[in-house]
């Protein structure tokens, strides 16, 4: 089954969930984008830093899916930022995936000590304006941050790409991307499991007959975020899938938001560089 979609600022689509490569081994990529594909993901979020792209891209071309039914992503590293580095970055992503355009490319973090953010993004509004990526935008951005690309430029992200999970709701931001257009998609969506025994999870997985896992993922849909949950196993890749058929109540999102415990999985993007 195909996922849902999310209308981009830029006019294209994206699936609403997906399945992420971060953490898989190169030797195991291939194989886990061909059962992503086949079990109806139509979204893969890759980037450089994961060191897996040859396997996405070997995945793609062994997959009967067509390539034009696919969303890929990738991202340009924290050490690749600057005009010549991330041309030439963009240019390696895409002669690893084997592609000559990729659906989305993303700053992979804002790093503010190097300042070189606005020069890297407006070296992907060129690159998007040449043809070798079809949409861009970000990933651990915060407002300021983003205000700044966006008061620089006039080119407005599709996608900020960020932490968030029940322990780290991020609402602050999701209301600025909601009031610019900016697609929210959650990494770490499950959070490392850290609430998979929490009392609004657990009730509305007996309710529904759910796992906790699926719980969490269909309240990022109902967000309205973009997920992209990782799994090497079939079985997982299935499972993260299979949340179309339930649906948390008011009470039940209204429960899952006193989760809320400003607690990250990752690095602070006001710090990591």
């Amino acid at each position: 089954m195909a996922t849902a979609g999310l209308a981009l600022n830029d006019g294209k689509t994206l699936p609403q969930l997906g399945f992420g490569l971060w953490q898989v081994p190169e030797d195991q990529t291939a194989r886990v984008v061909r059962e992503g594909l086949a079990a109806g993901y139509r979204l893969i979020d890759g980037a450089a830093i994961y060191g897996n792209e040859a396997g996405l891209g070997e995945g793609l071309r062994s997959s009967p899916v067509a390539r034009d039914e696919v969303f890929v992503t990738t991202k340009v590293w924290n050490d690749r930022q600057g005009t010549a580095s991330t041309r030439k970055a963009v240019e390696e992503s895409l002669a690893r995936i084997g592609l000559p355009s990729v659906d989305l490319m993303l700053i992979h973090w804002p790093c503010p000590e190097r300042g070189m953010f606005l020069e890297t993004w407006k070296t992907l509004i060129a690159l998007r304006e040449e043809g070798k990526v079809a949409s861009i935008g970000v990933s651990n951005f915060r407002v300021a941050d983003l205000e700044v690309i966006i008061g620089e430029t006039g080119v407005v992200p599709v996608l900020n790409q960020i932490e968030l999970h029940p322990r780290l709701q991020q609402a602050e931001l999701r209301a600025f991307h909601a009031a610019q257009g900016i697609v929210t998609q959650s990494w770490t969506p499950l959070g490392q499991g850290r609430c998979f025994e929490a009392a609004p999870v657990r009730a509305v997985a007996a309710r529904a007959g759910k796992s906790p896992a699926q719980v969490i993922l269909r309240w990022h849909l109902q967000l309205g975020c973009s997920v992209i949950p990782r799994s090497t196993r079939a079985a997982g890749l299935a499972e993260n899938l299979d949340i179309f058929d339930f649906s948390l109540t008011e009470a039940e999102m209204a429960a899952m938001s006193t989760l809320e415990a400003g607690e990250r999985t990752g690095p602070d993007p006001a710090e990591f560089n």
